[in-house]
């Protein structure tokens, strides 16, 4: 049950983070601005959620089901969610990956045919990731590594896909493992993170968050890092990680300065949500917000497998 509820932390941080990060697309211009900068919580309601929880949902269903990362089985569920509730905001290419995939074609074939043959480096892989980060927050890190590999593998084929999952899971198994102590140093974890990623872009910009001196603002760092605006691995995983590591205590300190970067802002949020909560999880979440975001079903949980 310890990794089911770990797993749970992570996913309801990923969804707040993606349902409220999502509410900034519907602000535009100097609105979004000053709203940002006043921290007026977005007043509509329901806060929906997007691809990103709907594929996270996907991910630990099947670590339910299987135990570890099925790879068939994770490609043929992301279809099957994708038919059942096609209107999330899935991202272009991923409209024909899910939909070939459902109609039967193999997905090894489909996603290494992405973009004339290089397979997407799309955020997509590493928006999803984070609850698995905490259910194998239990194991050692090179199981991590492994696993969020795997998850990538099955929509996305390019390496930097594979780097952002991967350093978007061990972000959050870090975060699990380390619930019980003060946090540490966001240099040194985001070094570490950056140890257990491929050689990629994604490395790379992690060591460049790494650099970053102390009191860095979140202007810079969106500046130097990007913040999803390409919808890439490589200009998103950075610095979500990086206001997450900034933040480990303070799940909605962390939701705001990432939403402050826009971009791709309910990927970033995401991303930091699932990294975040997989410590802090919901406690310190004001009531309004809980109650204007899209809950994610109960089993999660309950570890049920209906």
């Amino acid at each position: 049950m310890e990794r089911i509820h770990n797993a749970a932390r992570s996913l309801r941080g990923l969804a707040l983070g993606d349902s409220f990060g999502q509410r900034w697309f519907f602000r535009k211009g100097a609105e979004r601005v000053d709203e940002l900068a006043a921290r007026r919580t977005p007043a509509e309601s329901p806060w929906n959620w997007t691809d990103d929880t709907a594929m996270a949902l996907s991910v630990v269903r099947i670590l339910h089901l299987h135990g570890h990362i099925d790879q068939d089985a994770l490609a043929d569920h992301f279809a099957h969610a994708y038919v059942a509730d096609a209107y999330r905001g899935y991202g272009p290419s991923m409209h024909g990956v899910l939909r070939a995939i459902h109609e039967g074609a193999d997905w090894r074939e489909v996603t290494t045919a992405q973009f004339e043959g290089q397979g997407s480096w799309g955020n997509g892989s590493a928006m999803r990731v984070a609850p698995l980060g905490a259910w194998y927050a239990v194991d050692d890190l090179d199981l991590v590594v492994e696993q969020a590999a795997l998850s990538a593998e099955a929509t996305h084929a390019h390496p930097e896909a594979t780097a952002g999952a991967v350093a978007v899971a061990v972000a959050a198994a870090l975060m699990t493992a380390g619930r019980a102590r003060p946090a540490s140093d966001p240099q040194a974890f985001l070094g570490q993170v950056a140890d257990h990623t491929p050689h990629s872009e994604v490395r790379g910009g992690l060591r460049t968050a790494a650099s970053f001196a102390a009191g860095t603002t979140w202007l810079h760092a969106a500046e130097v890092l990007g913040t999803g605006k390409r919808i890439s691995c490589p200009d998103t995983v950075p610095f979500a990680l990086w206001t997450a590591a900034h933040n480990p205590d303070d799940l909605v300190e962390a939701l705001w300065t990432t939403a402050f970067g826009l971009g791709d802002v309910d990927t970033t949020c995401a991303i930091t949500g699932g990294v975040v909560a997989a410590r802090t999880g919901l406690d310190r979440v004001p009531d309004a917000w809980l109650a204007a975001a899209e809950p994610v079903p109960d089993w999660v949980e309950a570890g049920s497998t209906a």
